[in-house]
């Protein structure tokens, strides 16, 4: 199909929910959870389709669907900064901040990719590359696990996969079980070596002198990374939790607009700014908050999301490395096809398919859809 006006205008957004259930009960240190949901929408025009997601409740379906198609049809889908803006000022009385933050994030993804699909471009050349492969690091380790689950998934990431740097959760029972806490850093460390980097995630469960006490008391098993040691709405514990160990300090996965980035490294509360993708308002939004934590002279993480994140990680030049959170990992196996290889410990974006290289496998996802 010729690339004309009339076939350059938005015409739809389909939009889905699907909720799979854990293969075992998982948790991290503030929250439980035995089923994971993402809402995927399928951007058209013309003949061509992209597509994006967000792991949110089912009820930001109905956000999109109501709030912000009317607001983004009929637009020219090569202008997405002009539909970004549009959902933002669409979502002013619903509170961008949270599940508005969600579902703009979603859509955002999908007019990206419906771009570089229509000009038969990989997405991370649409951007403009910075480097061919993305960092990962294996996530997951949940409070959950018993010693044998833990073992076998750190020994696919470290040992299978060869993955050169892996993540617990930690914080168990809101900061009330340190003593297993221990116990399962001393485990991941024997488990993965002295080669491999172990970061720990506390998920917000520790106030910021409990969270020095143990990472003291585990300064034997060499943790890097410490996510969330408090929580991330607590900026002044970030930063007392920073100053007091020599860890790197990480947060900012809930993050959905651009001034909480800017309060963050302002704050000086992290040593590594998370964004994620599927929650701060899309591609959009990453390259804006990938620029404000540069201005800080921080880098970026990528939080969760993994194959949705990979083109936009290739794309950002004070970019770290990517979750490979096990989770979305699977659902995203599950559901599409063209996912990234995480092996050697890199993911390198498709350079032969258009957009973000995947294609949705809608009768695979059918099973677990439900009514949103």
């Amino acid at each position: 199909m010729a690339v004309t006006d009339s076939t350059l205008q938005l015409k739809s957004l389909d939009v889905s929910a699907y909720t799979v259930p854990t293969t075992t009960p998982e948790a991290d240190g503030t929250y439980a959870w035995d089923a994971t949901t993402m809402v995927l929408v399928q951007a058209t025009a013309g003949e061509w389709t992209g597509i994006g997601w967000t792991y949110a409740p089912a009820a930001c379906a109905a956000l999109i669907r109501e709030i912000l198609e009317p607001a983004v049809v009929g637009l020219n889908c090569f202008d997405v900064p002009a539909a970004a803006e549009a959902m933002a000022r669409t979502v002013r009385n619903s509170s961008r901040p949270g599940l508005a933050g969600y579902a703009i994030s979603a859509v955002d993804c999908a007019l990206w990719d419906l771009k570089a699909r229509i000009l038969g471009l990989p997405l991370q050349h649409l951007f403009g590359a910075a480097r061919a492969a993305v960092d990962v690091y294996g996530s997951g380790g949940f409070t959950t696990y018993s010693e044998e689950q833990l073992r076998i998934q750190l020994e696919g990431w470290a040992g299978h996969q060869q993955i050169p740097r892996v993540k617990i959760k930690i914080g168990e029972d809101r900061g009330t079980n340190t003593v297993r806490d221990l116990a399962r850093i001393r485990q991941a460390r024997e488990t993965i070596g002295s080669g491999v980097e172990l970061f720990v995630d506390a998920n917000g469960g520790y106030t910021a002198k409990q969270a020095v006490r143990v990472f003291e008391a585990c300064a034997e098993q060499e943790v890097v990374w410490f996510e969330e040691p408090v929580s991330s709405d607590h900026l002044e514990g970030l930063r007392q939790v920073r100053r007091s160990i020599n860890a790197d300090v990480a947060a900012g996965e809930y993050g959905t607009t651009l001034f909480y980035f800017r309060r963050m490294c302002e704050a000086g509360a992290v040593d590594c700014l998370q964004v994620d993708v599927s929650r701060c308002g899309g591609f959009t939004e990453w390259f804006r908050a990938a620029a404000v934590a540069a201005a800080h002279g921080l880098e970026v993480s990528g939080h969760c999301a993994p194959n949705l994140t990979v083109p936009a990680a290739a794309g950002t030049l004070n970019f770290r490395h990517l979750e490979w959170f096990h989770d979305h990992v699977r659902i995203e196996e599950m559901f599409f096809d063209g996912t990234g290889d995480p092996d050697g410990g890199s993911v390198r974006p498709a350079e032969d398919r258009p957009g973000n290289g995947l294609t949705f496998r809608a009768r695979d996802a059918d099973k677990y859809r439900i009514q949103a």
